[in-house]
């Protein structure tokens, strides 16, 4: 019974949808008209796919072409030697192909592949027109789906038997594909929703999601803030069938006693994380937008969410309100708002956040209920197609009356400038005016700096230290310092092995404190018996008792009569030699000057005597004196 029961209950939650009335699903449609042959000239519904781009406020003019092989397109066309590239000066080819034995992404997909520009699938049943979504968790058609980029439609069996008459009969059918209209367009303000979930493994769609909720964030905020759009986000909950309300399985899934419930994210209720777990942040995330909207800033949302996602996955094990509660702390919200908005979730009461939500999946007016996720709707109107920045503000910008568009929708470029509104919620250094916030097209991300050469590590939202050579350069390495009486102390230590180590004479982690070694205390200086010791701040002070003198190199005190006696003795050695070294040097000079002049005379008295023919007359200095 139990295991019958952990197979049924995921199926009884879906089917627990709480409708007040009938469940009713609007198909999105877009406008078909056929411009020849005359014979099926006019106007014509078709159900836009849930995948590709579908061109949101243009429109399209094509020929239709009907395969004489291969008309499910489930395999190949190359396997087939066909090719529906246009010829250049002829109208793009629409494909028609029938409904069948494959996925119809996959149809589209070997389309497009083929050169296709659009694709018209005919239903094989008469029944009313339905949305071509996309397989669910399915992983090999994910590699082909996120790459589909051409327009896909359903259109009924009758139209699509005139169709393939019209072609066989030798008619060139000409259609027109027209998305002006798919969306409304009644003023300057367009306002849309985001049916999403916070569920990071129920496969391949959730994938999807969390990719275009982080692409899309950059250009989401700017319209938001501009005020150009409305958004809210929602999140689809169900409740507990009341028989099973007690069951094991409904209190792992289910939060206030059975009446919000989430399917288990593994299928497993004896393992990993439970139902209510996904309830609970669910409701966390609606409350972040309460909170935040009540403060005029509702694209914090938008912050959180891909925040969120990147710190907390449920593969790391860190899907839990510990890590949530970072993300607030760090993006500014009021954490006290937030909890009363949340309120208690073991309380056998109705919660009113998301007593509102249930309320809000039933459809109303042109929107039809809310059952596929993700959703996402503008001006009421539900969107069909492939979940990607550019296609989604192709719908959004589809949705101003003509003539009022912000500046976005006539420019491929997005330039938000998110970090300078509480850093972008990133980590930053105010003393040193570094941040981790850096801003892009796409949104702001925490990333750790390169600040002068120097890179900084850590995961950017709540920590980055700097590290490598020149650390220390960077606000002192992030380690303790302090300046006192002139002289300045830093714990920072240049070397890859260590990154922080108090300086000698102080004590400490090196990071947050180092404290003065009491030399004296702990008698790590002064030892000697006639020694006096004195503290200070990073080094100590000895001094000797009486007479004495003390020698820090061998840590002794000496005499300072002797010492007197001995530098004394120092000073009459060094003059007396260098008395000596000042008589030998002129002593020599005297000698060298002396030999000089004698020899001028001796050779002055030998040239009167015995003059040379060749020498001139030598100047008698002798003769001169007497003069």
């Amino acid at each position: 019974m139990k295991q019958l029961l952990c197979f049924l209950l995921p199926y009884l939650l879906l089917l627990s949808i709480p409708f007040c009335c009938e469940a009713r699903f609007v198909v999105e449609k877009n406008s078909l008209s056929v411009t020849s042959p005359d014979s099926i000239k006019g106007a014509h519904d078709s159900a836009i796919g849930n995948f590709g781009i579908p061109q949101y406020g243009g429109s399209m003019a094509g020929t239709v072409v009907y395969p004489k092989e291969n008309q499910k397109s489930c395999k190949e066309f190359s396997d087939f030697s066909i090719s529906f590239k246009s010829q250049p000066g002829a109208l793009p080819i629409f494909l028609l192909v029938d409904r069948g034995d494959c996925f119809f992404a996959l149809k589209v997909w070997n389309a497009q592949k083929a050169g296709a520009s659009a694709v018209l699938v005919a239903d094989n049943v008469d029944e009313p027109l339905i949305t071509m979504d996309t397989p669910e968790e399915d992983v090999s058609s994910a590699k082909y789906i996120e790459n589909i980029t051409i327009p896909s439609a359903l259109v009924t069996k009758g139209f699509a038997e005139k169709l393939k008459k019209a072609i066989s009969g030798g008619d060139m059918v000409n259609l027109h594909l027209d998305w002006r209209e798919a969306v409304p367009h009644p003023d300057d303000r367009v306002e849309y929703e985001l049916w999403t979930n916070s569920n990071d493994e129920c496969g391949v769609k959730c994938d999807m999601l969390m990719e275009f909720v982080k692409d899309f964030k950059g250009a989401a905020q700017i319209l938001e803030k501009g005020g150009y759009t409305q958004f809210r986000p929602h999140y689809i909950t169900w409740y507990c069938p009341h028989a099973f309300t007690l069951s094991r399985q409904c209190k792992s899934q289910c939060i206030n006693k059975g009446r919000y419930c989430a399917p288990d994210p593994e299928q497993d209720f004896s393992s990993g994380y439970d139902g209510k777990d996904v309830v609970v942040e669910n409701l966390r995330q609606l409350c972040v937008y309460k909170v935040a909207n009540e403060t005029g800033k509702p694209w914090v949302w938008w912050d959180y969410v891909t925040d969120f996602q990147i710190r907390c996955p449920m593969k790391e094990k860190k899907y839990n309100k510990e890590c949530a509660d970072s993300v607030i702390k760090s993006l500014g919200i009021d954490s006290k708002k937030l909890e009363k908005c949340m309120g208690d979730p073991d309380a056998d009461l109705d919660n009113p956040v998301l007593k509102e939500e249930q309320d809000a999946q039933v459809g109303k007016g042109s929107r039809g209920d809310v059952t596929i996720l993700p959703t996402l709707v503008v001006n009421n109107r539900q969107y069909r197609g492939k979940l990607e920045k550019s296609a989604v503000l192709k719908a959004l910008c589809s949705g101003f009356e003509e003539t009022t568009e912000p500046a976005i929708c006539l420019s491929t470029e997005v330039e938000s400038n998110e970090c300078l509104d509480n850093n972008g919620g990133c980590w930053q250094d105010k003393s040193a005016n570094i941040t981790a916030c850096k801003d892009t097209f796409r949104g702001r991300v925490c990333e750790c700096p390169r600040v002068d050469g120097v890179q900084f590590k850590g995961d950017g939202y709540s920590h980055c230290e700097p590290s490598g050579p020149g650390r220390c350069t960077i606000n002192n390495g992030g380690c303790w310092h302090e300046e006192r009486d002139g002289h300045a102390f830093s714990a920072c230590v240049d070397k890859d092995s260590v990154k922080c180590e108090c300086p000698p004479g102080f004590k400490g982690d090196g990071i947050k404190k180092c404290e003065d070694i009491n030399e004296c205390k702990e008698k790590k200086a002064c030892q000697c018996p006639e020694c006096s010791c004195k503290n200070t701040w990073g080094s100590y002070k000895c001094s000797c008792s009486g007479d004495l003198l003390y020698i820090r190199d061998h840590d002794t005190c000496i005499s300072k009569t002797g010492a007197q006696v001995r530098s004394a003795w120092a000073a009459v050695w060094l003059i007396m030699l260098s008395l000596g070294l000042a008589a030998g040097g002129a002593y020599l000079v005297y000698k060298y000057r002396l030999r000089r002049y004698m020899d001028s005379e001796i050779r002055a008295i030998m040239a009167q005597y015995m003059p040379l023919d060749s020498q001139a007359e030598v100047q008698n200095h002798v003769n001169d004196e007497r003069a």
